[in-house]
């Protein structure tokens, strides 16, 4: 949903409920008024004759009217009648319109992203930004992307699963609707650097843990990027130089990581396993007692220490610590049944 179809959304609500509040006021002068100059009317009476009167329906009075009765009829039609055909215009239009039916799709989606918690979001609906959606929504994240072209929207509406908002990434209140707060993680994928150093910038004040990966078309903009408080930066263009010039020197190797890193999730995949829940039987034991690959058919094939340190290929005699993160190479059942063996130790 946009900041501006929530403040229309906001702006539409209020007239509408200070319309009807109006009309009930009316109603009950009305009521009251009749009562008062009509001794013969009762409650339902008077009722009766405020609706056929404000409503202009032309029906027969209930009791002939006195002649102050018949000033307040008249005073009660010009007081009425301007309110009462505004809301009808009002409701008329947003139901023709479609407006109704637009604010209230807008609204329940920024309803669902004011619930969530742990999720991503997506900066700019590119190249780039549509396939880390759609990587994500086949990873099993819950996506939420900010994007300020009207066209980019209708694309992202195509895809059921991702939630949206329409607006400029750059603004807080826009960030602030994307539930940043609640957000593990930030991709900023706006073709123009300078935006994507704004964007950083306010996610980090926004959200100071939040994990921000952005997008750099140009190699000057590296630091810009990570001093705005990126975690990692990533250029399109170099990264796919490389790959070329890898395709053409390791070609085999190259197409091997491929099927392995861009396949779907439900093939074999490297994955990174936390060892948080490390079960009290591993504490203090090795690699090789965990016994991986004979237990679930999995392979680590690295891991990340308490220190930051990446180690390649691990020694099978390294003691296991609950700040590891393991790397391993498996398929969705055997890293399954991985993680179950980390934490139950069964």
């Amino acid at each position: 949903m946009s900041l501006k179809g929530r403040q229309i959304w906001e702006e539409n609500f209020k007239t509408l409920s200070f319309a009807l509040a109006l009309m009930f006021v009316v109603i009950g002068i009305g009521t009251i008024g009749y009562m008062q100059l009509n001794i013969e009317y009762s409650l339902i009476d008077a009722l009766y004759m405020t609706v056929i009167t404000i409503s202009t329906v032309g029906f027969k009075e209930v009791h002939d009217l006195t002649d102050n009765g018949k000033l307040f009829t008249i005073l009660l039609i010009l007081t009425s009648f301007g309110i009462f055909g505004y809301i009808v215009s009002a409701v008329t239009r947003f139901i023709l319109d479609g407006v109704f039916r637009r604010n209230l799709k807008d609204y329940r989606v920024a309803r669902k992203i004011e619930k969530l918690s742990n999720h991503v979001i997506v900066c700019g609906f590119g190249r780039n930004g549509r396939q880390a959606s759609l990587e994500l929504l086949e990873h099993g994240e819950v996506v939420v992307v900010v994007d300020s072209k009207e066209s980019s929207i209708d694309q992202i509406q195509m895809i059921p699963e991702l939630l949206f908002i329409l607006g400029d990434a750059t603004l807080e209140e826009v960030l602030t609707l994307a539930n940043i707060s609640k957000a593990k993680a930030l991709i900023t994928a706006i073709p123009d650097d300078a935006a994507n150093v704004y964007v950083c910038l306010t996610a980090r004040e926004l959200s100071p843990g939040i994990r921000i990966i952005s997008r750099s078309s140009k190699m000057q903009s590296d630091n810009k990027l990570k001093r705005a408080g990126a975690n990692n930066v990533i250029m399109p263009d170099l990264l796919g130089g490389r790959q070329m010039a890898k395709l053409v020197a390791q070609p085999d190797v190259i197409e091997f990581l491929d099927k392995i890193l861009l396949q779907s999730i439900k093939g074999v995949n490297l994955m990174e396993v936390s060892c948080s829940k490390l079960a009290a039987c591993f504490v203090g034991r090795s690699i090789l007692e965990l016994n991986v690959r004979n237990v679930s058919g999995a392979n680590i094939i690295g891991l990340k220490d308490d220190e930051g340190n990446y180690i390649y290929n691990p020694s099978p005699h390294i003691i296991l610590d609950q700040r590891f993160q393991l790397f391993v190479l498996g398929d969705a059942p055997q890293l399954k049944r991985l993680n179950e063996l980390l934490n139950t130790g069964k």
